[in-house]
């Protein structure tokens, strides 16, 4: 059956680049992903999907449908679609429509035998817009069993983690003096952020290995012969472990609080958007990487244990996903830079527009032939997630 699969897949080979070289070409910021989504729906409608335009506050957010018979297992396959502003599709966003929708497509085509339902998503603004948060939030993603992506990068892998965050604005506000004239009337918005500064540094050395913590100004007040009455600082709090992360949170409220105490000023804490950390499926990674071998996937590596923050974080906290990065620049490279861009519509970056397609609907297949994997996946999900609260 994957063979017929793979040779359906290689007959859409070029139509899938045309779609991934149009979405490289007109670059579209986060939730303003007119054309991409356009294209991509379009071609699941035509492919006999049923297509939904614009989820909930989205605009261009979409959800196509294809169910044979009843009872069998729900795949969920998302891609993001959005560029970065000012350098384009130099994550490779390009690549994931094409890909999960020529997926999509071949399983229709071939698999007549078996009951399952495949549900594609397009999810924007996964470049700082959060947009699978907001579908989350908005009831959107809950009702797959499974879901799976495929993202481009340096070599062929898996993640069996992602950074959690929490992006957070801090206004502190204070009583504006002249410096000189009477200070003693003052009280400065500016040294409440800075204490905050400094005792996040001093928090450094209380927290696990894994916390990283960032800072910066936003907004500092007028001269300095002014005492400044507002100051603006952002932050961004991680951890591997969402739960864990709750708890650094906590403890740099309490640090924004003192500052406050100490400097008679007051504060407003925001908290802007929250990454989930990802719930590892080593079951469903397997799977996919024993596909991507099947294939003669470039560049094979194991699982990556370093990463980001990414809002599929949030999908895999609800629900078991996994996603297979495909090599497509050289190992050095690195995301959301010039060498993405280069090899964008290069020979490899096709390539690996196919090899992903592939490498997606043969693990999906390995699904629909095997309800029995699925319950496994879930009730690893759910051990797993159990582990992760425990401290």
């Amino acid at each position: 059956m994957k063979d017929k699969l793979f040779l359906t897949i290689d007959h859409m080979k070029s139509e899938l680049i045309s779609m991934s070289d149009y979405i490289f070409d007109n670059p579209e910021l986060a939730f303003k992903e007119v054309k991409a989504s356009k294209i991509l729906t379009e071609y699941l409608e035509k492919n006999g999907f049923v297509v939904e335009k614009g989820l909930g506050s989205l605009s261009t957010a979409f959800r196509g449908v294809y169910e044979n018979g009843q009872e069998g297992p729900t795949v969920g396959l998302l891609c993001e679609y959005d560029a970065l502003e000012g350098l384009g599709h130099g994550c490779a966003h390009h690549m994931q429509g094409p890909s999960i929708v020529g997926a999509a497509v071949a399983i229709k085509e071939i698999i007549k035998e078996q009951p399952y339902k495949l549900v594609v998503y397009g999810t924007p603004g996964e470049e700082g817009g959060g947009g699978k948060i907001i579908m989350l939030r908005e009831g959107y993603l809950r009702d797959i069993d499974v879901a799976l992506m495929m993202h481009g990068g340096p070599a062929t892998q898996t993640d069996i983690k992602s950074l959690a965050a929490s992006s957070i604005k801090i206004t502190f506000h204070g009583k504006s003096a002249h410096a000189a004239l009477k200070p003693e009337a003052g009280r400065s918005a500016l040294d409440a952020l800075l204490l905050t500064f400094q005792g996040v540094e001093f928090l450094r050395e209380h927290v696990l290995e894994d916390t990283r913590m960032h800072y910066t100004v936003m907004e500092a007040g007028g001269p300095c012969n002014v005492v400044p009455a507002k100051a603006v600082g952002s932050f961004i709090l991680r951890s591997y472990n969402s739960v864990y992360l709750k708890e650094v949170v906590r403890r740099f409220e309490k640090i924004v609080e003192g500052a406050s105490l100490m400097t008679e000023t007051t504060y407003e804490i925001e908290t802007e958007k929250t990454l989930e950390s990802k719930v590892p499926i080593y079951k469903l990674n397997d799977l996919l990487m024993k596909n991507a071998e099947l294939v003669n996937a470039p560049v094979r590596r194991s699982a990556r244990e370093k990463t980001g923050s990414t809002d599929f974080g949030n999908v895999t906290y609800v629900l078991p996903g996994s996603c297979i990065r495909i090599a497509f620049v050289d190992e050095n490279a690195s995301s959301h830079s010039i060498d993405f861009i280069n090899d964008g519509k290069s020979e490899r970056g096709h390539n690996a527009v196919i090899t992903g397609t592939k490498i997606l609907a043969g693990t999906v297949t390995d699904l629909i032939n095997n309800p029995q994997i699925v319950k496994e996946i879930q009730n690893e999900f759910e051990y797993t997630k159990e582990k992760m609260n425990i401290f």
